[in-house]
C-alpha cells in the first residue's frame, strides 16, 4: 500500500508542479495572450469541427439537383410515344397536341403522385421514430398501414358506394387504433432494447396482414386487396391523385412542429421541464402519421421501408435535430422512390415492376444493415 501511495503522491507533485508552472507562464506579462502557434493550432481544431459535417444547405441543394434530373427522367419515360419537342411546341403555339395531353394527363401527374408519396412516407417515418425513440421503426412497422389497409378493406365490403374521402377517414381511424395497440404492446419493454421494437412490429404488422388476407379470402376481394397492398402508380392519372396534396399540408405542419417533437424524443423529463405536453405532441405525431400512411395507401398502396431508409441516413449526416433534417428527408425520399420507379420501368420495359416491390428489396437491404451495424456502433 505505501509503494502505491508514495507513487500516486508523486503524480500528484508532479501534476500540482505542471500547473505551477502553466499558471505562471500564463500570469506572464509577454504570454497575456496566446502565442501565434496556439492560435495557429485552436484554428487549425476549429476549421476540422467546423468542416466535420456537412452543412445542410449544400445536402439540400444537392438532393434538389438530383430530385429535378429525376424528375425529367421519369417524364421521359413511357411506353406511349412522347417527344419534349413537341411540349416546346404546343407551349409556343398555345395550342394541345398529344404529346402535351399526355404530359398533362399521365406523366406529371405520376411525377407529382410519386414526389409526394415519397415525401409523406419518410417525414412519416421520421416522425414516428422520434415519437417511440427507437431509429428501427416506420409506419409499416408500427401496424399504421396494414391497420388502413384493413380499414379500407372493411368499408369497402360494408359500404362499397361510399365516398373517398369517408374511405380515407375510416382508414385513418383504423391506423390510429393499429398504432395504439401496438404503442400499448411496446409499453413494457424496456426503451434500450431498440432492436426488440422492431422485430415486434413486423410480427404485430404480419398478424394484421394475416386478418385481413383471410377476410378477403373469404369475401373474394383478394384481387382488390392486392391493389392496396402493393405500391405501384401505373394507375395514377390526373384527377386520382389529388388526394395526396393533403400530405403536403401535413409535411409543413409537421416542420412547424418539429422542435417541440425534436423535445419529446430528447426524453419525458426534458419534455417536461421544457413545459411541452408529451400526451398532446405525441397524439398529434400518431395522428399525422396515420393520416399520411392512410391517405397513401388509399391512393397507391403500401410501400415500405421509405420511412426507415430515409431517416437513418439523414440522421447519420445531420443529427436529430428534426427543424435542420426535415428538408433533407423529404427531399432524398422523393429522390428514392422516383429513382425505384424508374428503376421499375426500365428493367422490363415496356413491363413494369412495382416501386414497393424494387424499394422492398432496397430496404431490406439496408435495414438488415442497420441492424447489424447498430450493437458495434452503441
Amino acid at each position: 500500500m505505501s509503494l502505491f501511495s508514495n507513487h500516486a503522491t508523486n503524480i500528484d507533485n508532479i501534476n500540482n508542479d505542471k500547473v505551477n508552472s502553466a499558471q505562471s507562464i500564463s500570469s506572464a506579462p509577454s504570454s497575456s495572450s496566446p502565442s501565434r502557434w496556439q492560435q495557429k493550432v485552436n484554428g487549425h481544431l476549429n476549421s476540422k469541427s467546423r468542416h466535420a459535417k456537412i452543412p445542410p444547405w449544400f445536402i439540400n441543394t444537392a438532393s434538389f439537383v438530383v430530385m429535378g434530373l429525376l424528375v425529367l427522367l421519369s417524364l421521359s419515360i413511357g411506353v406511349a410515344d412522347f417527344s419534349w419537342s413537341g411540349i416546346f411546341h404546343s407551349l409556343i403555339t398555345h395550342s394541345t397536341n398529344s404529346d402535351s395531353s399526355l404530359m398533362l394527363v399521365s406523366r406529371l401527374p405520376r411525377t407529382l403522385a410519386i414526389i409526394l408519396t415519397g415525401i409523406a412516407m419518410a417525414v412519416a417515418g421520421m416522425i414516428i421514430q422520434v415519437v417511440l425513440k427507437n431509429r428501427f421503426v416506420e409506419p409499416s412497422m408500427v401496424g399504421a398501414t396494414q391497420s388502413a389497409a384493413l380499414g379500407l378493406l372493411v368499408v369497402s365490403l360494408f359500404f362499397p358506394a361510399s365516398a373517398l374521402i369517408i374511405k380515407m377517414s375510416v382508414a385513418t381511424i383504423a391506423a390510429v387504433f393499429g398504432m395504439m395497440l401496438f404503442m400499448l404492446l411496446i409499453h413494457r419493454i424496456p426503451p434500450t432494447d431498440f432492436l426488440m421494437i422492431p422485430l415486434i412490429g413486423i410480427v404485430f404488422g404480419g398478424i394484421i396482414d394475416a386478418i385481413t388476407t383471410f377476410i378477403a379470402y373469404q369475401t373474394e376481394t383478394l384481387q382488390m386487396l392486392s391493389v392496396w397492398q402493393f405500391g405501384d402508380f401505373s394507375s395514377v392519372l390526373a384527377g386520382r391523385y389529388e388526394l395526396l396534396w393533403l400530405t403536403g399540408g401535413l409535411c409543413v405542419i409537421a416542420y412547424i412542429i418539429a422542435d417541440k417533437l425534436t423535445i419529446i424524443g430528447l426524453g419525458d423529463n426534458i419534455a417536461l421541464n421544457l413545459g411541452i405536453s408529451k400526451r398532446h405532441v405525441t397524439w398529434i405525431g400518431v395522428s399525422m402519421v396515420a393520416m399520411m400512411s392512410a391517405v397513401v395507401v388509399v391512393t397507391v398502396g403500401v410501400i415500405p421501408f421509405i420511412g426507415l431508409v430515409v431517416p437513418n441516413i439523414v440522421s447519420r449526416i445531420m443529427g436529430d435535430k428534426l427543424r435542420r433534417s426535415l428538408p433533407a428527408v423529404a427531399l432524398l425520399g422523393a429522390s428514392a422512390v422516383l429513382l425505384c420507379d424508374i428503376i421499375g420501368r426500365s428493367i422490363r420495359y415496356p413491363f413494369e415492376i412495382p416501386v414497393a416491390t424494387v424499394f422492398g428489396v432496397v430496404g431490406t437491404v439496408v435495414f438488415l444493415w442497420l441492424l447489424l451495424r447498430a450493437p458495434a456502433e452503441s
